[in-house]
């Protein structure tokens, strides 16, 4: 790493309404560097990158950006092809990659003219295995992109940028959807780039990857800045502290000894209308005082698991059972009456009616309850006074428990959830990606419910793509791969990683 600064984020300050994003925040990066931009959920870390490319203009501040000679000049703003043009690189954490057109296709799509006449497909296919040569970063370039692994998706979009000659990258939660050994392979890829010069900045909830990868890293709170120190001197409690100002409790559950099943599953198949709906002949089994992970790569068969606990899909074979009383046929509402508690993975779409208001969506799962109806008329005041202990008890923001649903931040609905299904007290507890979206201490709060909820004599499926919070909080660990699980012989990271992967632990 040199100490030639390629890149000047100056006072950019970003409004949306009353609500500010970025707040005068300033940052450097310097050439072959690799900087950690961290922060928690709404923290304004996409947003200040989605300025940087582009996407966003500030409502004040400026920018540099050093062109091939190392010469720092003004970016015209709210351009992306400008900032490309100037060397400007950014991956998604969503993939934008056009699923029935090969890797070589989806690479150069975009940056030939519209009128020219033919393509220079040799030149291309040159070029782009030069980088590939120099970066690492192997992807079959003549397979359709959707016939590729998620690890080879992430490279192809990391080509693309590198096609398009980056020499500042951005990448926005780059391992979300990887195994542990395709996250370590990327960022021994990513080294190898920054040894050339290329430039980098990752934004990150996963402390472990920061410490590990990282040169320097920078926090963000509540839209301003509010640390920077390099990685060498920085440890994972000296980060949170930055990032929620103050420190984050930690979970200490214990041990404790199962109890009676309270969900059996035997032979269930479903065939999903992709990989990511469908099981094969599953065998699970979950035990009152546990909390059961479900480990593996997105798109293995994780929605079609949850989708049958859930009692959204019928099985094609199998059986159900709850508390030892088999389940004919399912639907969500008989999963309820059985005592299960569901946090959907898709909080918008499957957990809430946008259009009702916050304390109609506490209410929705318990409307045969006397406290919230009387001879089939709702008791309006009784609702209002359960959202309003709920929203104090789980700290939900926002416009008011009379407003929309939809007006809740995504952090929020999340939290709203929570408040519902934890309220209730199931016997079963299927929580789906319960903590995407929530800042550190919103996640801890989270787990400490999880690990209460355990306590009480509840038993938990916890699916989840961050292995760290499986391994901190799951009492035994199933590995999901296309479909079929697979009971993990212990808690080491590089065995299951390799589970989830498809090779032998």
């Amino acid at each position: 790493m040199t100490d030639s600064t390629v890149l000047k984020l100056n006072g950019l300050s970003k409004r949306f309404g009353p609500v500010v994003a970025n707040d005068d925040v300033s940052l450097i990066l310097n050439k072959g560097e690799v900087l950690a931009l961290l922060g928690e959920n709404g923290a304004g870390k996409t947003t200040l990158m989605n300025m940087l490319f582009g996407h966003y203009l500030p409502d004040s501040g400026s920018i540099d950006v050093a062109d091939e000679a190392g010469v720092l000049r003004p970016l015209p703003l709210g351009h992306p092809q400008v900032a490309l043009a100037a060397g400007v690189g950014m991956v998604h954490q969503h993939f934008t990659l056009a699923e029935n057109i090969s890797a070589l296709d989806n690479i150069t799509l975009g940056s030939e003219p519209l009128l020219a006449l033919s393509r220079n497909r040799r030149e291309a296919r040159e070029k782009i295995q030069a980088i590939i040569d120099r970066s690492g970063l192997t992807a079959p370039l003549d397979t359709p992109v959707g016939r590729l692994s998620v690890g080879e998706r992430q490279r192809v979009e990391i080509l693309k940028a590198l096609y398009r000659q980056a020499r500042i990258l951005v990448l926005d939660e780059p391992t979300a959807v990887l195994t542990p050994q395709e996250a370590d392979t990327l960022f021994e890829n990513i080294r190898m780039m920054t040894d050339e010069g290329l430039s980098v900045i990752f934004i990150s909830h996963k402390l472990r990857e920061v410490l590990a990868f990282s040169d320097r890293i920078a926090v963000l709170r509540h839209g301003r800045k509010v640390g920077e120190l390099a990685t060498s001197e920085a440890d994972e409690k000296s980060i949170a502290r930055m990032m929620v100002g103050a420190d984050t409790p930690e979970l200490a559950g214990g041990t404790m000894t199962p109890g009676v099943p309270v969900l059996s599953l035997s032979g269930v198949s479903v065939a999903g209308r992709s990989k990511r709906d469908t099981l094969s002949s599953v065998d699970l089994t979950v035990h009152a005082h546990e909390i059961l992970g479900i480990a593996g790569v997105s798109g293995n068969g994780q929605s079609g698991l949850a989708n049958v606990i859930s009692g959204l899909v019928q099985p094609e074979q199998g059986l159900i059972k709850v508390d030892g009383v088999e389940i004919g046929t399912l639907n969500p509402a008989a999963m309820i009456r059985a005592g299960v508690g569901r946090i959907p993975e898709d909080r918008h779409h499957e957990g809430i009616v946008g259009a009702m208001s916050v304390a109609e969506n506490m209410v929705i799962e318990r409307l045969d309850d006397s406290g919230v109806q009387s001879r089939g008329l709702l008791r309006r005041e009784a609702i209002e006074e359960n959202a309003a202990r709920l929203a104090k008890a789980y700290d939900v923001r926002g416009p008011g428990v009379e407003a929309p649903a939809r007006l809740l931040s995504g952090g929020n609905i999340q939290k709203l959830i929570l408040a519902r299904v934890f309220d209730r007290a199931p016997r079963l507890i299927l929580a789906n990606q319960p903590t995407r979206g929530l800042d550190m201490g919103a996640a801890a709060e989270v787990g400490r419910r999880l690990l209460e909820a355990r306590a009480r004599g509840a038993g938990v499926v916890l699916i989840s793509e961050d292995l760290d919070e499986i391994l901190g909080l799951a009492d035994r660990i199933v590995v999901i791969r296309d479909g079929e699980l697979h009971e993990a012989p212990g808690r080491d990271r590089e065995q299951i990683g390799l589970m989830m992967a498809g090779e032998p632990a």
